[in-house]
């Protein structure tokens, strides 16, 4: 007993235009020959994928189903009887528009030979901060397997250079024509025929290439990048695969990265935390002047807007945060604890915060925020 169409398409009878064809689509990319190999209960399913969509978005056979069911196509109509029986290109090339381009026809390409793509190559590329703020062209030499010279491809005698073959089977649909990838020459339907000495069994050989790689400011850690045709090649009429490059940051001697920002701590003396001071400062792109004012508390963070890591985006840069620390001598002479001494009765030395001044908890949710 053949199964309802609406079932196999999993909708409701009162579905529209747009629904059966979604399902229909869902169905047929879930189905498809190219996403299952060799899986005869795929390809069965397909094939009633196809026969459901068929009927179902031809308003005039849809309402013939709705009234006479499976009885309305015996001998005229469906995939059965009057239609002898359709083959999987006859599918592809009345449906072809529903799988909006993610393949060709049954193995890629309308049943012609499909152009085979070789292997990535991968590698880890190392760059410094200043690298990564300002961008950077690297110059990286990999080895890549080409074609050798004198290597020479010829037709594939099994497919006859499709790089598919075909066979015809009998269902209770009639005579169903299908493909399937030609295990000769795996789909690029062209076989080795001469190759040099020094060349592998598929006609390739292993070179040496300086590759240019342009790498955007504002890359991460763990990022990677994709160059392009610069993985290795693949025999015959091939498009060669892509070389994956892996982004590893140096680690910065005195900043710190955080995203977009850059931190760095700053240590001062009791002295110029009293009296202020001008410091000269570790930025990305060399020193930077700030100045600190008097009395500036241990803590305090000083944020220099623009001066991180450009955003990978375009929407501006990271700012660099001065995280200020007042270093507390550990060793002092008899004038030097003598003056601290007197100064544990001063008013002037006993912590007064203002209310202006925010806690350690409220800087670090400024920081983050």
């Amino acid at each position: 007993m053949k199964k309802d169409f609406y079932e196999i398409l999993g909708i409701s009878k009162n579905a529209d235009a747009a629904e059966i064809k979604k399902a229909y689509r869902k169905s047929a990319l879930k189905y498809h020959p190219d996403k299952n190999p060799g899986d005869k209960e795929a390809e069965e399913n397909f094939k009633l994928a196809a026969e459901a969509y068929e009927v179902l978005s031809d308003p005039q056979k849809k309402a013939k189903y709705d009234q006479y069911g499976h009885q309305a196509f015996d001998g005229s109509g469906g995939f059965g009887g009057g239609h002898g029986g359709m083959n999987m290109d006859d599918i592809f090339s009345q449906f072809g528009d529903i799988f909006g381009g993610g393949f060709g026809g049954f193995g890629g390409g309308g049943g012609g030979p499909r152009r085979a793509k070789g292997s990535n190559l991968r590698i880890k590329v190392k760059l410094t901060l200043e690298e990564i703020a300002n961008g950077v062209e690297k110059k990286v030499k990999v080895k890549r397997k080409v074609q050798a010279k004198g290597v020479t491809y010829k037709t594939c005698t099994t497919c006859n250079g499709q790089g598919q073959v075909m066979r015809v089977t009998n269902t209770i649909l009639g005579r169903m024509q299908s493909a399937s990838t030609c295990p000769t020459c795996g789909g690029s339907g062209q076989i080795l025929d001469k190759r040099p000495s020094e060349a592998d069994a598929q006609g390739m050989v292993q070179e040496d290439e300086t590759v240019s790689i342009k790498i955007p400011a504002g890359v991460v850690d763990g990022m990677q990048l994709k160059v392009s045709n610069k993985g290795n090649d693949a025999p015959g009429n091939s498009i060669p695969g892509d070389l994956i490059v892996a982004i590893e940051e140096i680690e910065h001697e005195f900043l710190k990265r955080e995203g977009e920002n850059v931190h760095f701590d700053l240590y001062i003396s009791f002295p110029e935390a009293v009296l202020g001071a001008s410091k000269d400062i570790e930025a990305i792109n060399g020193k930077v002047r700030i100045k600190l004012e008097e009395g500036i508390q241990s803590g305090k963070i000083l944020r220099l807007k623009g001066k991180g890591i450009p955003s990978l985006n375009g929407y501006g840069s990271g700012d660099l945060l001065v995280h200020v620390n007042v270093w507390t001598p550990k060793t002092l002479n008899k004038e030097q604890k003598q003056f601290f001494e007197n100064a544990l009765t001063d008013e002037h030395f006993a912590p007064s915060p203002e209310k202006s001044e925010k806690s350690f908890f409220e800087k670090v949710k400024d920081m983050f925020s």
